[in-house]
């Protein structure tokens, strides 16, 4: 006698998820949202300023009006900005650049090799969190994450046999979701600092903020981050995505070859050559990659250079292993492989194009800044006890992130009105830009206005073809909503204790007597 099988009851979650996800995916194509959305802001542009709605500049006092896209102006700026708009728009250099390296090492089958090897000697069970602790690290320079991460984390997954949409999604959540967190500084650490000492100094012209403020909290955020990120895959995105999926190249996952082992030593020394020259110019003071005025390493050429660095790497390691494997005989397979990398982008390349437009417009009607404004005078008004107030805080942010991606623009905005703010109620200018950095990270892997939301939406569609806005909406939700309550719970039980946020850096502000 045989049994059926019960099918799974679904959770409300699930149930919750498969609506946002059935209903994003009946919104247009991605491009085509787009496109709809940079028409939209136009239309929006002519009635706000039908309206005559402005606000005041928080720091320059400058009257801030809508700029109306649907006059002869509008219309110039349109037709003369067009290609800038997307020739300019951040990620597309910064993708394009990366996968000509990255195609490299694919096509001479280092990645695969690589991969495999990973699964055969790391536990199938900690694959999870090693991918959000790596997206977390990672976000020192953001690109990496977002271009070479969250694919390979679909590879590692597959390779394991589970789901790649659940490796992706844990990659990306460390990355993008997790980008106040780390156990190091990036170049993001001094841009806030400096963004926040200036708009400290509106009450202590003497005041200054460290680029370190936000070290110690950063620190355990970064487990904290881990920890929920692997909490979320398994109880929340592993049910809607099952293990052991369909994939090209049968179950069995085979040991490496003879060559395939001479290709990865090639490969390890050709990368140690590379790095050895990398810690020679950022380890000594004087290093050549080093700032050249300062010899600061925060600002200097080789963090904005990584993109360069990745390029190099992917080619260099690439071709070794090709060498050693047997895979590459000359300069033409190396062609052909970066050639085959950019035959992928199609409709990236379509989908970035109106993304730029919608990003662009948006910016130059100065709605964003207008409903940013207004929402912080209102939360200024709120007379709340302190945590609750700083609550409201993070999810203002947090909705505001979802209008304007920009980290940096945001905090320009936002820190005179709220370090002054908070200040003149005895909080410290580090403590307001913790919850700034909370509120800012967990709303970016569900805001299509984050410049990399559609590179992920085309990842997806590798292996759910079908995917859209709502797919990557309804995956990482339970990982956007998890992310603020728990980085809250921290903020709430570090303002209970008292601790210091970083090297000198106080949780409240005494005046000066």
């Amino acid at each position: 006698m045989t049994h059926a099988t019960a099918t799974p009851k679904k959770s409300a979650v699930d149930r919750f998820l498969n609506i946002v996800e059935s209903g994003g995916n009946a919104l247009p194509h991605p491009a085509t949202l787009f496109a709809i959305l940079a028409m939209v802001v136009v239309l929006l542009s002519w009635i706000t300023s039908q309206l005559e709605l402005s606000v005041q500049h928080p720091t320059t006092g400058e009257l801030i009006t809508p700029v109306n896209l649907m006059s002869i102006a509008g219309l110039h700026r349109i037709l003369t900005g067009l290609v800038t708009n997307f020739t300019s728009f951040a990620p597309l250099g910064t993708v394009l650049v990366s996968l000509i390296g990255i195609g490299v090492a694919e096509h001479s089958g280092l990645i695969g090799a690589a991969l495999r090897q990973l699964v055969l000697a790391a536990p199938r069970f900690l694959l999870t969190p090693v991918m959000v602790f790596a997206g977390v690290m990672s976000n020192m320079a953001s690109e990496i994450g977002y271009v070479l991460l969250v694919p390979l984390a679909g590879l590692v997954f597959l390779a394991a046999r589970r789901h790649p949409i659940l490796g992706m999604a844990a990659a990306f959540a460390g990355v993008s979701g997790g980008y106040s967190a780390n156990l190091l500084l990036g170049t993001i650490d001094p841009l806030l600092a400096g963004l926040s000492q200036e708009a400290a100094q509106i009450i202590d012209p003497a005041y200054t903020v460290s680029p370190a403020a936000n070290w110690y909290f950063m620190i355990v955020s970064t487990f904290l981050v881990t920890g929920l990120g692997w909490w979320v895959t398994e109880r929340f995105v592993a049910r809607r995505f099952p293990d052991a999926p369909e994939a090209e190249g049968g179950n069995d996952i085979e040991p490496m070859s003879a060559a395939e082992k001479r290709g990865l030593l090639f490969a390890i020394v050709a990368s140690a050559a590379v790095t050895a020259l990398v810690l020679w110019g950022t380890v000594p003071g004087d290093g050549f990659l080093r700032d050249p005025g300062t010899g600061d390493l925060l600002n200097s050429p080789f963090l904005r250079g990584i993109v360069a660095l990745i390029f190099i790497y992917g080619v260099v390691a690439g071709v070794a292993y090709g060498i050693g494997a047997g895979t590459i005989k000359s300069d033409a397979d190396v062609i052909n492989g970066m050639g085959k990398s950019m035959s992928t982008l199609g409709v990236y390349l379509v989908l970035t194009f109106f993304a730029a437009q919608f990003v662009a417009f948006f910016n130059w009607t100065q709605l964003g800044l207008i409903f940013a404004v207004n929402g912080a005078a209102v939360l200024a008004q709120l007379e709340l006890p302190g945590i609750v107030l700083f609550a409201c805080f993070i999810v203002l942010t947090a909705t505001a992130n979802l209008f304007m991606g920009s980290a940096s623009a945001k905090w320009a905005l936002m820190a005179p009105v709220f370090i002054p703010m908070f200040m003149l109620l005895g909080y410290s200018p580090e403590l307001t830009q913790i919850g700034y950095r909370i509120g800012d990270s967990v709303t970016n892997i569900i805001s299509p206005m984050m410049s990399y939301f559609a590179l992920i939406i085309a990842f997806l569609q590798r292996y759910e073809p079908k995917a859209g806005i709502g797919t990557v909406v309804a995956v990482m939700l339970p990982y956007s909503m998890v992310f603020m309550i728990g980085w809250t719970v921290l903020f709430a039980v570090w303002m209970a204790m008292g601790w210091p946020i970083g090297p000198g850096a106080p949780l409240a502000y005494l005046p000066a007597t």
